[in-house]
């Protein structure tokens, strides 16, 4: 055995140079490079024995043939120096050399080797740690992001599309897929953040009796190492990836849904400290998402409660001031009338109308400010005054609406579905006429029909005018169908006006006396109760 003092200067270089660098793949590469340049070997490399640990599997190095040497082949099969890379007593890989060009390797050259090894096992656990401690701040710092945005957010909608956004870019994946059960039992996907092309990701299911989606379904997390070949998958998308996270957002008990974060087919695996680190930032996102649900809900609740209390306000103030003014008008009415005077009576009568309207307009209005914001409608006042406010974004005012006697408990949904449509299509018409500055929608299921039995009446005026007419203008009474509201024969089906049982109900317009000037058009529906 030859002395390895000589090459002492470049032993020292070499550890030296080994131990520099922090990044994980900088360190191989070192380690690689000094000890071809150490031995003097064409070729080398690094094969490691756990490659899905650090997401590596073989790191080479190739120096130039000295001048007049004759090139061998890309791998040697000749001579080849071979020593284990250890950190601590797990063995990390294997460190070879290859291509000696002035002969056989020697016992030097091992040893040499040998302390070039030790040392790197200890450069590359200082590097593992580095690179953990990177990843783990990087995944804190995502984390911390995306509750900032969740509770910050004006919408909590797209709360599960941030999750998979920002999920996506930590994990390196190709796309941040979040899955929530369905109601056949299994799961969909319902949102997801792709690198290029979605295709049709959103929308495709793991069907009920996949053997993943119990796992799924109780909370645990999945691993898969390719997609498209394991046969627990069953999406239609899974060709198209390869490694993959399937991580329970998981929060107070509930399961919100699975977040996946796949790879393309041939992708880098993930490594053990990835996935701790994924499933510990699903846990975080997932009681995020809720804790953002929980202050968007108090948000909306204390909106409504404060239009309750402005509802409140408005009963126990205006409503009982105008209606005390009301009796005190209507008793001044009468006197004047017992007096002989017709004409003050006459105006004090138009004052009680007024006021009457004024009162129903009000109640209207707190009606609205206690529906529920932000929500469909489920009682009838609350969709008529959607289809009122429908109409108000195309002529630019809100029409009014009253309403007479118990409508919710007295309509029927048959009866009920054929007064909105037909209230739509009256709205719709008087959209469409000239001239209008006011709508008045009044539903009375108090009516009396023509037959004597009790009905609901939809009535629905406006000062506009009708088939180009100037408002103002007699164009006497009509029948038929106005502006796509057909009559009773049209809509019963036979059954004659009113529209017996079935409902169908009348429709009739009028061109006098829907304003003060008579112009105007007035259309009417009514049905038995």
């Amino acid at each position: 055995m030859t002395d390895p003092v000589p090459r002492l200067p470049s032993l020292l270089e070499a550890v030296l140079s080994v131990g520099t660098d922090l990044d994980l793949r900088a360190t191989l590469q070192r380690i690689v490079d000094g000890a071809a340049e150490l031995t003097g070997a064409r070729y080398a490399a690094l094969g490691m024995t756990d490659p899905g640990h650090d997401g590596l599997v073989e790191i080479r190095a190739a120096r130039p043939y000295a001048p007049g040497t004759e090139k061998g082949p890309a791998v040697p099969t000749g001579d080849r120096l071979e020593v284990p890379l250890c950190i601590g007593d797990e063995v990390f890989g294997d460190l070879w050399l290859a291509g000696k060009p002035d002969g056989p390797f020697t016992e030097e050259d091992e040893q040499l080797l040998r302390i070039l090894a030790t040392q790197a096992g200890i450069a590359i656990a200082n590097a593992r740690l580095y690179e953990t401690a990177r990843q783990r701040e990087r995944w804190i710092e995502g984390a911390a992001a995306v509750t900032t945005a969740l509770l910050t957010a004006d919408e909590a909608s797209d709360a599960l599309a941030i999750v998979a956004e920002r999920a996506r870019v930590l994990a390196g994946a190709t796309a941040g897929v979040i899955l929530q059960p369905n109601r056949a039992g299994g799961m969909e996907i319902v949102t997801a953040s792709m690198l290029g092309d979605p295709g049709n990701i959103v929308g495709a299911t793991i069907a009920p009796g996949s053997p993943v989606l119990d796992q799924l379904l109780s909370g645990e997390p999945v691993f898969i190492d390719d997609s498209a070949t394991d046969p627990r998958m069953t999406t239609h998308v899974r060709t198209r990836f390869g490694p993959s996270m399937m991580l329970p957002l998981q929060a107070e008990g509930r399961l919100i849904g699975t977040l996946a974060l796949p790879r393309t087919r041939g992708g880098r695996p993930y490594t053990p400290v990835e996935r701790l680190l994924a499933t510990q930032f699903a846990s975080q996102a997932a009681l995020a998402v809720v804790l953002a649900d929980a202050r968007h809900r108090r948000e909306r609740l204390a909106v409504y409660e404060d239009r309750d209390r402005i509802a409140r306000d408005l009963h126990d103030l205006v409503v009982q001031r105008l209606f005390a003014t009301g009796m005190m008008l209507e008793s001044t009415r009468r006197r004047s009338v017992a007096a002989g005077g017709e004409d003050v009576s006459e105006m004090l009568g138009r004052a009680v109308d007024e006021l009457q309207a004024t009162v129903q307009e009000v109640r209207t209005a707190i009606f609205a400010l206690q529906q529920p914001p932000a929500d469909a409608p489920t009682t009838f006042r609350g969709k008529v005054l959607r289809e009122a406010a429908g109409a108000a974004a195309v002529v630019g005012f809100q029409p009014s609406a009253r309403f007479t006697g118990p409508v919710e408990s007295r309509l029927t949904e048959p009866v009920a579905g054929q007064l909105l449509a037909a209230l739509r299509r009256a709205l719709a018409a008087a959209t469409r006429r000239a001239g209008v500055s006011w709508i008045e929608v009044t539903v009375d299921v108090t009516a009396t029909l023509p037959d004597g039995r009790p009905g609901v009446r939809l009535t629905v005026r406006d000062d506009g005018a009708a088939d180009g007419v100037p408002p103002g203008a007699d164009r006497g009474a009509r029948t038929g169908t106005d502006h796509g509201i057909p009559t009773g024969a049209d809509r019963a089906s036979g059954e004659g006006r009113g529209g017996g049982e079935e409902g169908g109900g009348e429709a009739a317009t009028g061109g006098r006396g829907a304003g003060g000037d008579g112009a105007g058009t007035t259309v009417t529906w009514q049905s038995p109760l």
